[in-house]
């Protein structure tokens, strides 16, 4: 995976470390999830997290579209699956933002469970994580 933040920097003052530092796993890390939460309190960009947390040695895991992380996943939902093959012309690869904007239908629970055990994969996450994934999935 490619990050989209390799060269970049975003400096925080101290409250905005503070509402990140807070919301940190008893592990340190940030989850996808809280990562969104951080980015609209510290008045940044989700886009700009990646970078943020890597400045301050912090990674973000539990992708709630299963592509990093240890959440657990349910079974795939087949209903969501075929209309993400209809509406998207049959592409694999589909961008988070895409996939987030689909759990408006359902759940986002559903639809990472969904991604995460079928061959549809995710491209260009919304906190900058990484543009595209290059391997197939391995579970």
């Amino acid at each position: 995976m490619s990050s989209i933040d390799d060269n970049v920097s975003i400096k925080l003052d101290n409250i905005q470390k503070e509402f990140l530092m807070t919301n940190l796993d008893e592990e340190g890390k940030l989850s996808c999830l809280k990562a969104f939460k951080v980015a609209r309190l510290i008045g940044k960009e989700p886009k700009e997290m990646s970078a943020i947390t890597k400045s301050l040695d912090i990674r973000i895991t539990n992708c709630e579209l299963g592509v990093f992380g240890k959440l657990k996943f349910q079974d795939p939902n087949i209903q969501v699956y075929n209309r993400l093959k209809q509406n998207y012309m049959g592409h694999k690869t589909l961008e988070c933002k895409v996939l987030w904007d689909e759990a408006k239908k359902s759940t986002l629970k559903t639809v990472g469970s969904t991604v995460k055990n079928s061959d549809i994969e995710v491209s260009h996450c919304q906190l900058g994580c990484f543009r595209e994934k290059k391997n197939k999935k391995n579970d």
